[in-house]
């Protein structure tokens, strides 16, 4: 079994050690908060539930990072009682991370965390493959529910992708969309496709539940070594010569992270709208 590690123990984080644990995928979750009663008190709270939820994942609360360096995966959330760090700080954190877990994936919970995936592969020179970021499949799940609904659907028979970056700059690939098993450009209207386009810009940035469930996912399908493709931030690679930014793609992870990106099928439109937005 494995280790989870969360930096953070505020609403994300908490929720997500939550999630994580009714998966039953790690054999121990370390909630990390420099306020270290807050953790404990939360990874109590959850620890409490699991003869009623029957998982039997160890959650432990602390405030001692140096946890994390035994982590299959470490999870970059919310500190207790604030917002997720941005900026400097954030790379302060994501510095120390590697060196103390340097064998670890680590996994952005948080939707503002595109630029810190960036900084941290460009800048503090981490393998591209070893960090993403888990808040583009919330913003996926947005979507299926958005098509179930205007459909009249259930968001389960929703096969859809995001690429891109969000709120401004997402293509959703229609041309690979499906409902029931049967492609989506079939029953849903040109228009219909535009008028959808024209709301994606309100699902971003999702709320706490849904970043926390995208996360739980994420780390699921790695730990899990399952062969589901999840949509996720992933550093560009520049060894082509072009720059470019990071940006919401399909993949699929394993343990050493990324594995591949796996593009779907796009209109000439949509690769157009792609290039515009992933390009420097």
């Amino acid at each position: 079994m494995h280790q989870v590690a969360i930096i953070g123990a505020g609403e994300v984080g908490g929720l997500l050690a939550h999630a994580l644990a009714r998966r039953s995928v790690a054999s121990d979750i370390f909630l990390i908060d420099d306020n270290g009663r807050a953790a404990q008190g939360k990874a109590l709270d959850i620890a409490q539930a699991a003869p009623v939820e029957g998982f039997a994942s160890r959650v432990v609360g602390t405030s001692d990072t140096a946890v994390a360096a035994g982590a299959t995966i470490v999870a970059i959330a919310d500190p207790f009682g604030a917002a997720a760090l941005t900026g400097e700080p954030a790379l302060l954190q994501l510095k120390q991370l590697r060196e103390f877990a340097s064998r670890a994936l680590i996994v952005c919970a948080d939707a503002s965390h595109r630029e810190l995936i960036e900084r941290g592969v460009r800048e503090l020179h981490m393998p591209r493959a070893k960090i993403i970021g888990s808040a583009p499949e919330a913003l996926v799940a947005g979507v299926r529910a958005l098509v179930a609904v205007e459909t009249g659907n259930s968001a389960g028979d929703v096969s859809l992708t995001a690429i891109g970056v969000p709120p401004n700059h997402i293509v959703i690939p229609w041309e690979d969309a499906t409902i029931g098993g049967f492609g989506l450009t079939r029953v849903v209207s040109e228009p219909e496709r535009r008028r959808l386009d024209s709301r994606m810009t309100a699902l971003w940035p999702p709320g706490p539940y849904a970043l926390a469930a995208a996360a739980a996912k994420v780390i699921d399908v790695v730990l899990r070594r399952s062969e589901r493709i999840v949509t996720c931030f992933v550093a560009p690679d520049d060894s082509a010569g072009t720059r470019m930014r990071t940006a919401a793609f399909p993949v699929r992870l394993g343990d050493t992270g990324v594995i591949d990106v796996v593009l779907p099928a796009m209109s000439v439109r949509e690769r157009v709208q792609l290039d515009n937005a992933v390009l420097l």
